[in-house]
C-alpha cells in the first residue's frame, strides 16, 4: 500500500476511536520505509502524543506491572508508560514498534491489551489508538513469527515505497532539491535492499534522509563528501548521487526561468530532473509573495519547453502536490494543460 493511502487508514482509525469503531493497526513492511514516520504524522496532525513502546526490549513483568501486597491480597502496579489520562492526554496514540522483534513471551502479555485495551485492572483510555509494526521474516532484522492470535487481533497493512509520496513528502519536508532530482532521474534507487547480501548501508527512504543531512554537513568538503554520502545509502548509490551533484554547476539560471526570460532546455536527461526539482523548489518558497502566480505562470511556460512532454508533466504534478489548487488558477496553466492532454497520467 502507498505511504499517503496509508495514512488515510491510519487518520480514519485513530478518528473511530472516538465512535468505538477502531481496529488495531498493524503496519509491516521492511527496514526503513517509514512506518514509525507515517505514525508520527498523524499524531502531529492531531497534535496528540505518541507512546512508543518497544516489547522488544521488555520482560513480560515489565508490560503488566510489578505485584505488591495489600493485606491478603495482591495488586500490580501499573507501568508508568501506558497512557494515562491525567499524565498524558485524553487523545493519542500507543505505538507498539518492533513488535514483530518480540519473544512469545513478550507477545502473549500484550494480548489483552491490544485486543480488550486492558491488562488486569488497567485500561487504556478510550480515545487513544493503537498501531504496531515491524518487518518481514525475510528481511534479515530479528523477527520471530507472529503468534496467530496475536496477529488475529489487529488488521494487516503492508507498506510500499513510492517515489510521487515520497517526493511530496520530501519537497513538505525541506529535503534537498538536487537529490529529490537524482531519484527522479534514479527512481530505482528510492529502496534497494537485498537481504541476501545483508548490506551495512543501503537506500532506503530513511537512509536518503540522512544523505540530505550529509550534504549540508559536507557539501562544502568535496574530499569527505562522497565517503560521508556512501556511509548513508551504501557505496554505489553514494558514488552516483556524488557524480550526479557535481555535474550541476551546468545548471540553467533558475532565476531567470522564473523571471520568464527564455532559457534553454538543458540536453542531458539528469539536467533536466534537476531543473525540474529546483524549479518546484522555487515555487514552494514564493507561494506566499505577492508574485507568486506571475512564477508559476513563467515556470508552467518553461514545462512545456521540454523535448518530451512527460518531464513538463511531472513537474506541474510535483508542483500541484506541493502548492494545491492555487495553480489551477494561473492562467498559463489550461493553455498548458490543452498541450499535454494526451500524456497526463496522473489525477490533478
Amino acid at each position: 500500500m502507498r505511504p499517503l493511502q496509508l495514512l488515510t487508514i491510519l487518520e480514519t482509525e485513530f478518528e473511530s476511536v472516538q465512535h468505538g469503531q477502531h481496529t488495531p493497526v498493524m503496519l509491516w513492511g521492511p527496514p526503513g520505509v517509514g512506518k514509525s514516520q507515517i505514525v508520527a504524522q498523524i499524531a502531529a496532525r492531531h497534535e496528540v502524543p505518541v507512546i512508543d513502546i518497544r516489547l522488544s526490549q521488555m520482560e513480560p513483568t515489565d508490560l503488566r506491572g510489578i505485584p505488591f501486597r495489600t493485606g491478603d491480597s495482591v495488586e500490580w502496579a501499573v507501568p508508568a508508560m501506558l497512557p494515562d489520562s491525567e499524565r498524558h492526554g485524553e487523545k493519542g496514540i500507543l505505538f507498539l514498534d518492533e513488535i514483530t522483534s518480540v519473544p512469545p513471551s513478550v507477545s502473549a502479555a500484550a494480548y489483552q491489551l491490544i485486543l480488550d485495551r486492558r491488562l488486569g485492572a488497567y485500561e487504556v483510555p478510550e480515545g487513544w489508538a493503537i498501531f504496531a509494526a515491524g518487518n518481514r521474516q525475510g528481511d534479515r532484522g530479528v523477527t520471530y513469527s507472529m503468534p496467530a492470535p496475536l496477529a488475529n487481533r489487529f488488521s494487516h497493512y503492508e507498506l510500499d515505497v513510492n517515489l510521487d509520496d515520497w517526493v511530496a513528502w520530501a519537497y513538505a519536508n525541506g529535503i534537498d532539491e538536487r537529490l529529490i532530482a537524482f531519484l527522479r532521474f534514479r527512481p530505482e534507487l528510492l529502496f534497494e535492499f537485498d537481504p541476501a547480501h545483508n548490506p551495512v548501508a543501503f537506500p532506503s527512504p530513511r537512509s536518503w534522509e540522512f544523505a540530505h543531512r550529509a550534504l549540508q554537513k559536507f557539501g562544502s568538503n568535496s574530499a569527505v563528501l562522497v565517503e560521508a554520502l556512501q556511509a548513508c545509502v551504501g557505496p554505489a548509490a553514494g558514488i552516483e548521487l556524488h557524480a550526479f551533484v557535481d555535474n550541476l554547476d551546468k545548471l540553467p539560471d533558475i532565476d531567470a526561468i522564473t523571471r520568464g526570460e527564455k532559457v534553454g532546455v538543458p540536453k542531458e536527461t539528469d539536467l533536466q530532473y534537476a531543473v525540474a526539482s529546483a524549479l518546484v523548489g522555487r515555487a514552494i518558497r514564493v507561494r506566499d509573495d505577492e508574485d507568486a502566480e506571475k512564477i508559476f505562470g513563467n515556470i508552467i511556460d518553461y514545462a512545456g519547453f521540454f523535448p518530451q512532454r512527460e518531464m513538463g508533466v511531472m513537474l506541474i504534478s510535483d508542483m500541484h502536490r506541493a502548492i494545491g489548487q492555487d495553480l489551477f488558477q494561473v492562467p498559463q496553466f489550461s493553455r498548458w494543460a490543452k498541450a499535454v492532454a494526451d500524456v497526463m497520467l496522473f489525477d490533478m
